[in-house]
């Protein structure tokens, strides 16, 4: 029996061969379109904070720290160029006097290819040109398009000034974006979730403005549940309840240590070890809650997946920040086939430009490809094999069911 689907044929004969299963698995991995669940891209509706184009990829803080490494060049003397002097600083730097290895650096020479510029230009003048002659809403188009992305999970913080005017005002938000409240800085400021304590119609007034699908925070790696600190009064009192009430997941991302460098701005975070222990007294304690829960720490990740075994309302997600890399991703993605089958949510974006979906859903979809490869070739060898039909079913599952549904 053969069925169609929406970007491929699927069929219910047994795949024996080791070749054709792989060939199967990369080409539904390789057409399965996703839901980014955590991004920091915006539409044109949020003006300023709508990012797109080489400038904005090229001084992304990944790409600006590592080029602080190699460039003869101060902190001050950086900070006082322009946005097009330091793109062309970076592009100079980690793409013409250095070979763009990194995987931040890779990534923006996938996107230039992707779009067939020269990847190997000594300057930036095709590539702006290019994008410059863009329509935006075209062009956002076809980047989720090319990163087979159905839709995205914005970042919305209701205390940045300029993006609460545009809720205000009210916004129809673009087919593909959805939005999601962003907590850091009442759960992470002390004197601010004081001020929240005492008027908690707050959060229900931005749930009802902005329409959420969750509410999220990034915590520190000193996080610890339960504690005597206001954090604990917001998370009990505020923010679980609000969750539960309106049916809401809580999206937790634990371990950042913020400003390590604080000359390098937003580059300056670093990592931090957290405590897992945390999560599991949350999923405990509140059974009727989903918890979407990512940590920075490579560390973390084996504890997480076997939290996740003992909380069916624990969902792990994504390889963020500095996980972000094909090596550590292709680690814990094997780590969680093993541990949790097809029950996480293999990889999110993080993506702050618009044009970063492309490289990091590509690059993304390579190591999941392969590791779930290995996993189906481990069952055929012990005796049962796959269809294409239930390949494509557990791709979906993870690529959208396990958030969507």
């Amino acid at each position: 029996m053969v069925t169609s689907t929406e970007n491929h044929v699927t069929s219910t004969e047994l795949l024996r061969d080791a070749e054709e299963l792989r060939a199967q698995v990369q080409l539904i991995v390789n057409s399965t379109y996703v839901t980014d669940v955590h991004t920091h891209i915006f539409p044109p509706a949020f003006k300023h904070l709508c990012l797109f184009g080489i400038d904005e990829l090229l001084t992304y803080h990944y790409l600006v720290a590592e080029t602080f490494r190699s460039a003869r060049t101060t902190y001050d003397r950086f900070w006082r160029m322009s946005k097009t002097e330091q793109a062309d600083l970076v592009w100079q730097t980690l793409f013409v006097e250095n070979s763009p290895v990194s995987e931040a650096a890779r990534g923006v020479i996938s996107v230039l290819d992707a779009f067939g510029l020269d990847t190997r230009a000594t300057d930036l003048k095709e590539a702006r040109a290019f994008f410059n002659s863009r329509t935006l809403s075209e062009h956002i188009e076809q980047v989720f398009d090319l990163a087979l992305v159905n839709d995205v999970v914005m970042t919305n913080d209701p205390l940045d000034e300029a993006e609460a005017a545009v809720w205000k005002e009210g916004v129809d938000l673009d087919q593909g974006f959805r939005s999601s409240l962003r907590l850091d800085r009442l759960l992470n400021d002390p004197k601010r979730g004081a001020e929240v304590l005492s008027t908690r119609r707050f959060l229900e007034e931005w749930i009802e403005r902005t329409n959420p699908v969750y509410l999220a925070a990034s915590l520190p790696a000193e996080f610890r549940f339960p504690s005597d600190d206001t954090r604990d009064r917001l998370l009990r009192e505020v923010v679980l309840p609000a969750a539960r009430d309106h049916g809401l997941p809580l999206t937790l991302m634990v371990g950042v240590r913020r400003q390590v460098n604080p000359h390098l701005r937003d580059a300056g975070d670093g990592v931090g070890r957290a405590d897992v222990t945390s999560i599991e007294r949350l999923c405990a304690e509140y059974l009727d809650v989903k918890f979407l829960v990512t940590f920075l720490s490579r560390e973390n990740q084996h504890e997480l997946c076997v939290a996740a075994r003992k909380f069916s309302n624990l969902m792990p997600f994504g390889c963020w920040w500095f996980l972000n890399n094909p090596s550590i991703v292709s680690e814990i993605t094997r780590e969680r086939f093993e541990l949790l089958g097809p029950s996480f949510i293999p990889q999110h974006s993080d993506a702050r430009v618009l044009e970063q979906l492309i490289y990091k859903w590509r690059h993304a979809r390579k190591e999941i490809a392969d590791a779930l490869y290995d996993s189906y070739a481990r069952l055929l060898d012990s005796g049962r094999a796959v269809t294409s039909e239930e390949i494509s079913r557990d791709v979906r599952r993870m690529f959208s069911g396990n958030f969507n549904g």
